[in-house]
């Protein structure tokens, strides 16, 4: 053997493989080519690529019966002087007896003085010339048959009316064919009416035939402009881009004095912007937890047509504390996942490696493009946060670091409120009415504490500190204006600051912070004089004291279910107090121009001299007055639509587009009135569509209607009454 047995199989392998390609590969050839043909290229080539992928997939099956054990059988069967030993040239000679080596002595001496025969299996030439002559001839037919745009069966009958008048020409078959662009990924299609729905930047193609046929003929669009129709044998033919929903008509030379054709519609499909949606985190703000190395990261993107395959993800560290905070930026490279119109990106931070620490905050956005050509929209996706807080004992010792020790047990409070009050509300069925509104007016009185603690951070103190029970050896009770008993309430003596004594009636607890600040930090003398809170933190909590009265009003009466809105909203004010120790804004100081140093303290004016305001523009109360007496005068059937007043409101109507809901529908019903003036029907929707593009009236205090006898009785008889 001139060639080792391995290798005599890889050759005969790569050539059945070879053949079985070359022979089947003509069939998916054929169906891509009809494709292109008939449908699109992009359609097409997929087609005809997997179409031979598979093909080989099952050829390279096929061929893995080609292994040493067939080698072995057919050299035996081509070869009488081998003795049936050809298994003893793949043994290797050390594992052989004597006699097995003599006789693999021979049949290899045998097989170098008479190669062994090829054992390749011939290609069948008659069949693949065969298949690959019919593929050729299905393409050929395929690409020379005619297409539908010249066939005079393709074009569908219109419905547009037929003149009564004989010899005026008129149109008696039509065709619009709508390619959209590229990257939607629609297939090119005709309409079988003239009217349209497409996405923006559709080519339209029309095809019309007129009965007899006209010198010259064009699409005219409701805004005047024209599209002049070339004549192409015995049809009509003209292209134009959409950019825009629009109305037009045909209209062919020789019409004239004739009705107007039908109005159609052209309505152009905006290309909606990408969504991104955050899967992980949960939560816009992240807190590193003990140990934490990764940071995950999953965001969904989509589109109505695709989102790019790539996307950018910008990290931004910020660093430091109070004014002296720095930035560092990052961008990434993220690579989706999943169908082109719902991509899935994904990434996992190293912590270390981008350098957080204690103290930091890491800031990630995500930044997708749609696959619309020339000019991709883009999309972002929320900014997410992940916070490394700092340790809380290396914070300053004095009454500002108290202060943020003691407000995260009341965080706990007011959702513990809001548990308490949705098991209320669950077992209202279950509980006796007395029983329920006494357990409402108990979970009341807590929200009650809970407000006056949050009060005392913003000066408020009008209705006491919390007060313990009332026992049974106190004097007789009274009732305050809050409408409670508070008999229980001891009588404390006057430091100066409305606090009584320095521990509260509940009782201070040695050592407590809480207790010690409320004695003697005096951080609720006044409002303006809280100066523990920025102002932002301290009108966010008194926006939470407002849910808070307005959660215990509700609980006091017995109704938990209109207390938990409100609660729900406090809840809401707190935790945004509670995460204002830092807000990260997007930073601008770069795009800023620099400062010219030299100019400073220079008393140089010039090039800021000041400039004098434009006036102000003003709206009148009627400042579309043909619309106004449009209105007024269809509201008349028996009278005639004046064609004055209908140019004047189309005229009206294409200056102010952006005002109407809908101004093609509105354009079109004008049309209507135009074409038909007797039309009761199309009067009255164009009324209705002018009432509705209308600016509604500011709404006015009503005048009061003149009084009668008994009302002026009445209002002398009070006149006379003495005044007390």
């Amino acid at each position: 053997m001139t060639l080792s047995a391995t290798d005599r199989l890889v050759q005969v392998r790569r050539h059945a493989l070879l053949g079985q390609v070359l022979l089947g590969a003509a069939i998916p050839v054929a169906v891509g080519g009809v494709l292109w043909r008939a449908a699109s290229p992009a359609l097409a080539l997929p087609i005809v690529v997997m179409g031979i992928a598979l093909l080989a997939v099952l050829a390279w099956r096929r061929t893995r019966a080609f292994d040493t054990p067939w080698l072995v059988r057919q050299l035996d069967a081509r070869r009488k002087d081998l003795d049936d030993s050809a298994d003893l040239l793949l043994t290797p000679p050390a594992s052989l007896s004597a006699l097995q080596q003599l006789q693999q002595a021979r049949v290899r001496e045998r097989l170098r003085t008479q190669p062994a025969p090829d054992l390749r299996t011939p290609w069948t030439w008659a069949r693949i010339a065969a298949l690959w002559i019919a593929a050729t001839v299905v393409i050929a037919t395929a690409l020379l048959w005619p297409g539908r745009a010249g066939e005079p069966g393709a074009l569908q009958p219109t419905d547009e009316p037929a003149p009564t008048a004989s010899g005026i020409p008129h149109l008696v078959a039509q065709r619009l064919h709508v390619a959209p662009p590229a990257y939607t990924g629609i297939a090119a299609h005709d309409e079988a009416t003239l009217d349209a729905k497409a996405p923006t930047g559709s080519r339209l193609a029309w095809t019309l035939r007129f009965d007899p046929q006209p010198t010259a003929a064009a699409l005219v669009f409701h805004d005047g402009r024209r599209i002049a129709l070339a004549r192409d044998g015995d049809t009509w033919q003209a292209t134009y881009v959409l950019a825009k929903s629009t109305l037009y008509r045909v209209v062919a030379a020789g019409t004239e004095g004739q009705p107007p054709t039908k109005l159609r519609r052209l309505d152009a499909i905006a290309d909606r912007v990408p969504e991104v949606k955050v899967l992980a985190p949960d939560r816009g703000l992240s807190l590193v937890t003990v140990g934490q190395t990764p940071w995950s990261l999953a965001f969904e993107a989509r589109d109505d047509y695709g989102i790019a395959p790539t996307a950018t993800l910008k990290l931004t560290l910020a660093q430091g504390s109070g004014e002296n905070i720095a930035f560092k930026e990052q961008v990434m490279t993220l690579r989706g996942t999943g169908p082109a119109t719902s991509r899935r990106f994904s990434a996992s931070l190293d912590l270390k490696a981008l350098g957080m620490a204690v103290g930091d905050d890491l800031i990630a956005q995500l930044t997708v493009h749609d696959t619309r050509s020339p000019s991709p929209q883009r999309a972002r996706s929320p900014g997410l946060i992940l916070r490394w807080p700092a340790d809380l004992g290396q914070e300053s010792t004095g009454l500002e670091g108290l202060v943020k020790k003691v407000m995260p047990a009341y965080f706990r409070s007011q959702r513990q409120i809001i548990i308490d009050a949705e098991a209320l509300q669950k077992q209202k069925r279950s509980l006796p009415a007395e029983r329920f509104v006494e357990r409402s007016d108990t979970i009341g009185v807590d929200q009650r504490i809970l407000r006056l603690r949050y009060g005392q951070f913003l000066g408020e103190e009008a209705e006491g500190e919390p007060q313990p029970p009332p026992t049974n050896d106190t004097d007789d009770g009274h009732t305050d204006d809050d409408g409670h008993d508070h008999a229980g309430e001891s009588v404390q003596a006057d430091d100066g600051h409305g606090h009584g004594e320095a521990t509260s009636a509940t009782g201070a607890s040695f050592g407590r912070e809480a207790d010690v600040l409320e004695a003697y930090g005096h951080t609720h003398d006044h409002a303006e004089a809280a100066t523990l809170l920025d102002p932002e933190t301290r009108a966010t909590l008194k926006k939470a004291l407002d849910q808070m009265w307005q959660s215990e009003l509700h609980l006091r009466q017995g109704h938990p279910d209109q207390a938990l809105p409100f609660a729900y909203k406090a809840l809401e004010y707190i935790k945004q107090v509670q995460q204002a120790t830092r807000i990260y804004l997007a930073r601008v100081g770069p795009e800023l121009p620099p400062i010219d140093e030299t100019r400073r303290l220079g008393g140089d004016r010039k090039g800021i001299a000041p400039r004098a305001l434009g006036p102000l523009a003003r709206l009148q109360e009627d400042d579309a007055p043909a619309p106004t007496r449009a209105w007024a005068a269809l509201a008349n059937d028996r009278v005639p639509m004046d064609a004055a007043d209908l140019d004047a409101l189309q005229a009206w109507l294409r200056s102010n587009e952006a005002r109407v809901p809908d101004a093609l529908d509105l354009f079109a019903a004008i049309d209507e009135v135009r074409g038909d003036p007797a039309c009761a029907s199309c009067r009255q929707r164009l009324r209705a569509l002018l009432w509705a593009a209308s600016a509604q009236p500011p709404a006015q205090v009503p005048r009061r209607e003149a009084t009668d006898a008994t009302g002026r009785r009445y209002l002398d008889a009070l006149r006379q009454e003495p005044v007390r």
